[in-house]
C-alpha cells in the first residue's frame, strides 16, 4: 500500500479518545511510509491526522472542493493540497490516489464517503480494502445495523466481510495488508435473489 484514505470529522467529537486515535494512525501511516490522502481541512479530526502526518515528514495529499476552501478551512501548509470543483471530483480523485480506505470517527461525510467506495468495492469497480476504525466502539451500531442488512438478504455475506473492523490502528493496518477481495459475480447473485421469490 502506497497510500490510504482516511475519512474523519471536520470537529474534535465530544471524546479526547478520537484525536488521540487519530494521531496514533498519522503516527503509524508517516513510519510505515504509507501516504496519506485525505479531505484537505485543517480543523478537527481530519486536520489532526494530518497535522500528525505532516510534522513526522510523512507523504500526504489534501483534496477539497473550491467551496470549502474559500471557507478558509483548508489546510494550506501541506506541501500537495488540490482544489477541485465538486464533491464527486473530490470523492473520485481520492479513490485514483489510494490503495485503501478507513473512516475513523466522523459525520454524515465520513460515512456517506465510506459507503460510496465501499459500494464501488461491491460492484467490483476496485478491488482495495475498505476498514472502520472502531474507536471507543464508535460504529458498534452501524455495524449490528450492518449485520441486521446482511440477515435480511440487502448484503451477500461476502459483501459484508469486506467491512474490515478493528478498535486497534496497527491492527486494522494488518488486516488491510493480508486482504483479499471476495470473488463474487454481482449478476448470478442478482438473479438467484429474484428467482428465490
Amino acid at each position: 500500500m502506497k497510500r490510504l484514505c482516511v475519512f474523519c470529522g471536520s470537529s474534535p467529537g465530544a471524546n479526547p479518545k478520537y484525536m488521540k486515535v487519530a494521531r496514533e494512525l498519522g503516527h503509524l501511516l508517516a513510519g510505515r511510509c504509507i501516504g496519506l490522502v485525505f479531505g484537505g481541512g485543517r480543523v478537527g479530526i481530519m486536520g489532526e491526522i494530518a497535522k500528525t502526518v505532516l510534522d513526522e515528514g510523512g507523504d500526504i495529499i489534501g483534496v477539497i472542493p473550491k467551496k470549502l476552501a474559500d471557507r478558509k478551512v483548508a489546510f494550506t501548509e501541506i506541501p500537495d493540497l488540490r482544489i477541485v470543483n465538486s464533491m464527486h471530483e473530490r470523492k473520485a480523485l481520492m479513490m485514483e490516489l489510494s490503495d485503501g480506505f478507513i473512516a475513523i470517527p466522523g459525520g454524515l461525510g465520513t460515512i456517506e464517503e465510506f459507503f460510496e467506495v465501499l459500494t464501488w468495492a461491491q460492484l467490483g469497480l476496485h478491488r482495495k480494502p475498505c476498514g472502520l476504525l472502531n474507536v471507543c466502539q464508535y460504529y458498534k451500531k452501524l455495524i449490528h445495523f450492518l449485520d441486521y442488512v446482511a440477515d435480511q438478504k440487502f448484503i451477500e455475506p461476502e459483501h459484508r466481510s469486506m467491512i474490515l473492523i478493528d478498535d486497534d490502528p496497527e491492527k486494522l493496518l494488518k488486516k488491510f495488508e493480508i486482504y483479499k477481495p471476495p470473488e463474487v459475480d454481482k449478476a448470478k447473485w442478482a438473479l438467484r435473489m429474484t428467482e428465490s421469490f
